[in-house]
């Protein structure tokens, strides 16, 4: 066999393995109703402490106050980077509010993992009511 058959015939078979080892793993997506309980939907008041803007979804922090007047710190999934963007909820309004009083309507998760919610509607600072998530009852 030639040197150049040899090229022809492996060359295709590295690249292949080249693309196949640098290719980014696809993150399955899933239904709202998957992981959140839309029957277990709640009202939240507290202070906004953090935010991971990430895809595909964010996750902010809110520090709420619970029954016995301890601090808890909530975690908050909500929709896409892109739609929340897209209906004028950019990272800038969440950083903008950062340490501010928030009010949140969310829904807990299936799993029971403590403090952890959807976020449907959020009220920052300056008081418009956004949808930074899947509307809940």
């Amino acid at each position: 066999m030639t040197t150049r058959r040899i090229c022809s015939a492996v060359l295709p078979v590295v690249f292949a393995l080249a693309l196949a080892a640098t290719a980014k793993p696809a993150e399955a997506h899933h239904a709202f109703t998957a992981e959140f309980d839309e029957n277990a939907c709640q009202d939240f008041n507290g202070k906004l402490t953090r935010l991971d803007w990430q895809s595909p979804h964010a996750f902010f922090y809110v520090d709420i106050e619970n029954e016995d007047g301890e601090v808890e710190e909530w975690t908050f999934q909500t929709y896409s980077l892109i739609t929340l963007r897209r209906n004028g909820t950019g990272r800038e309004v969440f950083m903008a509010n950062m340490e501010k009083d928030v009010y949140v309507r969310g829904c807990l998760a299936r799993n029971k993992e403590e403090r952890y919610a959807a976020a449907g509607l959020m009220r920052f600072e300056d008081g418009e009511l956004r949808q930074v998530g899947q509307i809940q009852n």
